[in-house]
This record gives C-alpha cells, structure tokens and sequence, in this order.
C-alpha cells in the first residue's frame, strides 16, 4: 500500500492557474493508477482525471477536459495535477488515491491522502 500526500493547493484568482502535487511513498508506486478527486463543502467526493501506471493513458472528467492536465513521473513517485483556467466552482479539497486500475469511480480507491485545498475567488 502507498502512502500519499498532496500539495500545491492555495488561494488564487478566477483564471488563474495552479499545479497540485501528490507523493507517494511506499512500496510499487509505479504499478498503481492514480487519480484526482475534488470534494466542495457539503458535497460528495467528484472524480476529476486518472492516470495509468505507465502514464500512458489518461482519463478526464467532462467538466474539466481542457483545462486540467494529470501527469506522473514515476522516478520521483509523484503525481501532479496542472489546473488552468480556474473558476469558482473548482474550491474543494484534492485528493490523490492509488488504485490497481484507473477507475473514475472513489469507491474503488483504497488509498488516500488528507488532500490539499484549492480556494478560487470571483
């Protein structure tokens, strides 16, 4: 099981951009898919990209294609997570889980870190 912990997250104005990051320590970092999930106050957890083990194959939420990039550089067991275009709606807690598979869905993700929050203003 991997150990994970997100970063990078931080106040920012409409438009704007930031780049989120996830380490991962432990065991096989590179075997596991990884994803990002976003959860607002009082809302349940939203998927938003997930990314193969080899990095080959991405996969992306309707509401964010185009203006979020998942990337992974498995030498330095790290995920990243590059937000452009930024609007209010986008605050909410990231996280980064591991999986065995890329899945959109929380439920099939058995690791997860305490997240990092994202604060868009108008």
């Amino acid at each position: 099981q991997v150990q994970l912990a997100e970063s990078g997250g931080g106040l920012v104005q409409a438009g704007g951009s930031l780049r989120l990051s996830c380490a991962a320590s432990g065991r096989a970092f590179s075997s596991y898919a990884m994803g990002w999930f976003r959860q607002a106050p009082g809302k349940e957890r939203e998927y938003v990209a997930v990314i193969s083990w080899s990095g080959g194959s991405t996969y992306y939420a309707d509401s964010v294609k185009g203006r979020f990039t998942i990337s992974r550089d498995n030498a330095k067991n790290t995920v990243y997570l590059q937000m452009n275009g930024l609007k209010p709606v986008n605050t909410a807690l990231f996280y980064c889980p591991a999986c065995h598979y890329p899945s959109p869905m929380a439920g099939n993700y058995a690791s997860w870190g305490q997240g990092t929050q994202v604060t868009v203003s108008s």
